[in-house]
């Protein structure tokens, strides 16, 4: 997949989801991003909180179980999966060498939030990690 312009949020995604990174401080949270793709840049219309089963600081896993649920809803609701989201509760929003290896075979943009920095930041992986611009609508 080619970067896509832009992935978009509305600020009351971006609460949702900072919420949710807060929530599950000291370790990182993780949720699936349902939308669609206009004019080169992906549309946030949804948001999937996901559970990590590791509860784990550096690392994420989203159950088997709520994967499968996850791409059933979007399919029921007409969208797809446009991105896969994530903490990093003590660290920047760059992409660790683990998300590197899961973001080859998934992609979509990962968008990571900082706690410490309280930044959101957008990437794909494309032959090598690529920056996606973050709106706020």
């Amino acid at each position: 997949m080619t970067a896509p312009k832009a992935i978009i949020f509305s600020k009351n995604q971006i609460d949702i989801l900072s919420n949710h990174s807060k929530e599950n401080i000291p370790n990182e949270s993780c949720a699936i991003l349902f939308g669609s793709t206009c004019n080169d840049e992906t549309i946030v219309k949804e948001i999937f909180l996901t559970k990590n089963i590791e509860n784990s600081p550096i690392n994420f896993t989203i159950s088997p179980d709520e994967l499968i649920l996850a791409y059933g809803t979007a399919e029921k609701k007409g969208l797809e999966v446009s991105g896969i989201f994530h903490s990093h509760p003590g660290s920047v929003a760059y992409p660790s060498s683990t998300d590197k290896k899961y973001m080859e075979t998934n992609p979509v943009p990962w968008v990571i939030f900082s706690n410490l920095s309280n930044e959101f930041k957008a990437y794909i992986y494309n032959s090598d990690i690529v920056p996606v611009p973050v709106k706020i609508l």
